[in-house]
């Protein structure tokens, strides 16, 4: 089996147990050599990605936030970044499984994402089902997959919208809920923040590798791009503020933080 297909029933998978342990197996074995890339066919549009029958999907509106002075509101917020995690485990394996004329290295780098997304969500399932919940117990919304088919069509757009845009709002935001959290005592939830603010901020810097890449090949300069983009795409304004020491870190250059942050409302 080619390295497409693989990512591609994983995609698909619907099981989060199996979904998990695929997503960790098909970076191991990529590394270790065990598929190629030999395959003429072209991916599919995908509409609806393997997940499981709950939670229920509404519009954003309809997702309800709570105060985290109690543990219903804490669970909700953990039930809200572990979608996010289990979304971000269906794009990275879509990049793998979509792009086909990238290098051998954004193979890797997406199919290590996969894996790190869904050692994130094991962690956040685990604390959810600790205060008595489960992942599907609440509704939540399908935002990050639906800007994934808004960017099918070009890995610079993708490069540039997903990872550098809404992967990137979570660095600005999870300091402040880390903060909430300890403030109420929560040290277990902040713990499991920690480390996925360490590895996000690698996952960003990844998406800045390769909207770089891409930007370089077409000859383009990366600054104005990216900025080009978020006109084009997202009405030409993004929330801040924005955690410049974290997106330096992510491979934002100084010119770009500051021209997003005459974008900001």
């Amino acid at each position: 089996m080619n390295i497409y297909q693989a990512s591609y029933q994983c995609l698909m998978e619907s099981n989060l147990l199996v979904k998990r342990a695929c997503a960790s197996k098909l970076y191991d074995d990529w590394k270790a050599g065990c598929y190629d890339r030999n395959d003429e066919s072209s991916p599919e549009p995908i509409e609806n990605p393997g997940r499981p029958d709950k939670p229920e999907l509404v519009p954003v509106s309809q997702v309800k936030r709570r105060k985290l002075t109690n543990k219903t509101g804490r669970a909700t917020l953990i039930h809200a970044i572990a979608h996010i995690e289990f979304n971000a485990i269906n794009l990275a394996l879509d990049a793998v499984y979509r792009f086909r004329d990238m290098p051998d290295a954004f193979y890797t780098d997406w199919l290590q994402v996969a894996s790190e997304e869904s050692y994130h969500f094991s962690l956040l399932e685990e604390r959810l089902q600790q205060m008595g919940y489960e992942y599907g117990d609440m509704p939540a919304h399908n935002g990050l997959w639906e800007s994934c088919i808004k960017t099918n069509h070009d890995v610079m757009v993708r490069m540039a919208l997903v990872p550098r845009v809404l992967e990137a709002r979570g660095l600005d935001v999870t300091p402040g809920m880390m903060k909430k959290l300890q403030a109420v005592g929560d040290q277990q939830t902040v713990d499991i923040l920690s480390i996925i603010l360490r590895d996000e901020i690698g996952h960003v810097r990844i998406g800045s590798r390769w909207f770089h890449y891409c930007c370089e090949r077409r000859e383009i300069e990366p600054d104005a791009t990216f900025l080009r983009l978020i006109e084009e795409y997202m009405d030409g304004s993004l929330r801040g503020p924005f955690y410049k020491e974290a997106r330096l870190q992510a491979g934002f250059s100084e010119s770009e933080l500051e021209a997003l942050a005459n974008l900001s409302p």
